[in-house]
């Protein structure tokens, strides 16, 4: 990391990293104010398609940690760019919450189950069959199928829940499709936010807590990787890796005065 050029902008994930089971990571309190006051460019990412960047902010605050809606960067965020990158004005089936329709709508995206150009499958607290029905006959009909990750499960205070990636895989289990994820582990999540705030892949850093996700991503994005361990992931693990993060942490109290 030494020999790379000084970090200018910073990207890191939420959970494992800002925030553990609701409640503040030590020091990232500290973390995120001495970012707003150095005046550096960040982004928070999350694959959670569900919340748009004003939930999200208010959920953060009530943790303790205050980042404005515009230092947020979701999944669902990064699908709406895709897709008006790929076919502007276009149309789509959503399955998923408002993070997902808000994102899509603001770009200027029909939402109709009408002979949709795609189907864009998201989070939601509650999959309803008769919408997964659909997505599958409009697939099968012809619509392009898009999810905004590939994760299989969420947590909840009960325990797992099917996530994007599990339904995902049933809907290609009926129609033989697969989708384009467009959410972390693929790079053009980090790509995306990269341009957000204008920043280059040189001069930024990705923190991240799982080395199959956040690590992976950044580093084909060309990024500076840091792995804080206050997540999903110990030191014993990371060797088990083909590859490794360009720097391992405890936590981002440890990466307070790279800020500066």
């Amino acid at each position: 990391m030494d020999e790379r050029k000084p970090i200018e902008c910073w990207l890191s994930d939420m959970d494992g990293v800002l925030v553990h089971e609701g409640h503040p990571v030590p020091g990232a309190d500290e973390f995120i104010r001495r970012l707003r006051e150095s005046g550096k460019r960040f982004l928070v990412l999350t694959n959670n398609s569900i919340y748009t960047p004003r939930d999200l902010a208010v959920r953060l605050r009530a943790a303790g940690l205050d980042v404005p809606p515009e230092a947020i960067w979701t999944s669902a965020l990064a699908t709406a760019r895709f897709l008006d990158g790929q076919r502007p004005g276009g149309s789509a089936y959503v399955v998923g919450e408002a993070g997902l329709t808000t994102a899509l709508h603001e770009i200027g995206y029909v939402l109709t189950d009408l002979a949709p150009d795609y189907v864009v499958l998201g989070e939601t607290r509650t999959y309803s069959f008769t919408q997964i029905t659909r997505a599958i006959r409009l697939i099968e009909g012809g619509a392009r199928f898009i999810a905004t990750n590939p994760d299989p499960v969420g947590p909840s205070n009960e325990g797992s829940l099917p996530a994007c990636g599990a339904v995902a895989a049933m809907i290609t289990k009926a129609t033989g499709v697969e989708p384009y994820f467009v959410g972390k582990p693929n790079p053009m999540m980090m790509r995306s936010a990269l341009r957000a705030i204008d920043g280059h892949s040189e001069t930024t850093a990705m923190i991240g807590d799982r080395m199959d996700t956040d690590i992976v991503s950044g580093m084909e994005a060309g990024l500076h990787t840091i792995l804080v361990l206050s997540g999903v992931v110990s030191k014993d693990q990371v060797d088990r890796y083909p590859f490794r993060p360009s720097r391992v942490v405890d936590s981002v109290a440890d990466l307070i005065e790279l800020i500066d």
